[in-house]
């Protein structure tokens, strides 16, 4: 176990999708926040008196990001993507491997007080998902750098708002809030789950003074801690 005390800095990365839109949303409204910072390539369209917004290009965050501006934070990252939206399988491992990994070397580089990010249930390099595979090799690299804190969320289908919704992604919604009466016993960690219940989990975790350096959240535990 480590102690280590709060701090009233708070970091996002991946703030415009729909998980990184909804952890915002909480930590302006979570009083022992003062700032929170995000890291964006396009602006957010909001104000608030606690928020700073800094667009910056994923490809070049070491150079553009301000050492100060991690010190000491809790430093949450919500990036990721589709294979429809990214195109390619070398674009995907940009925004779900390399970026997020980028981020993790500033956090233990610049003395981040934690480092809290969402990756996806199953993940693992000898999964036959590329998805999951990915994921688990993100899991395992991020392992190697040895941070401070590290808290690793493995959410099953995220389900919210999303701003550029298709009809596939509707479609397996309404889906999994059908079946979701039926997943019950082993088949209970597979129920989809609220990014607002993800986010609730995050601060939480980040916001604990007495903790392991390394926890990883199952899908199932995750609203349990949310609700702490």
């Amino acid at each position: 176990m480590i102690n280590r005390n709060q701090t009233d800095k708070a970091v996002v990365v991946g703030a415009t999708g729909m998980m990184g839109r909804e952890l915002v949303r909480l930590l302006l409204e979570y009083p022992a926040y003062q700032r929170v910072i995000v890291f964006v390539r396009r602006s957010m369209g909001i104000s608030h008196p606690k928020l700073v917004e800094h667009q910056v290009s994923f490809e070049r965050l070491e150079s553009e990001v301000d050492p100060s501006l991690i010190e000491d934070a809790d430093v949450f990252c919500t990036l990721g993507t589709t294979m429809q939206q990214a195109g390619s399988k070398e674009a995907f491992r940009k925004v779900d491997l390399e970026y997020p990994l980028a981020l993790a070397k500033l956090a233990l580089q610049h003395q981040a007080a934690s480092f809290i990010i969402v990756t996806a249930m199953w993940a693992s390099e000898q999964s036959w998902m590329f998805y999951t595979r990915v994921k688990g090799e993100l899991e395992r690299k991020l392992l190697s750098l040895g941070l401070p804190r590290l808290v690793i969320l493995r959410p099953s289908l995220l389900i919210g708002d999303r701003e550029d919704e298709s009809f596939g992604d509707r479609a397996t919604n309404m889906i999994f809030r059908i079946i979701d009466p039926f997943l019950v016993g082993p088949l209970a960690r597979m129920k989809a789950i609220e990014c607002k219940t993800v986010a609730q989990a995050m601060i939480i975790k980040a916001q604990e003074t007495t903790s392991s350096a390394l926890e990883v959240l199952e899908s199932e535990v995750i609203p349990v801690e949310a609700n702490k």
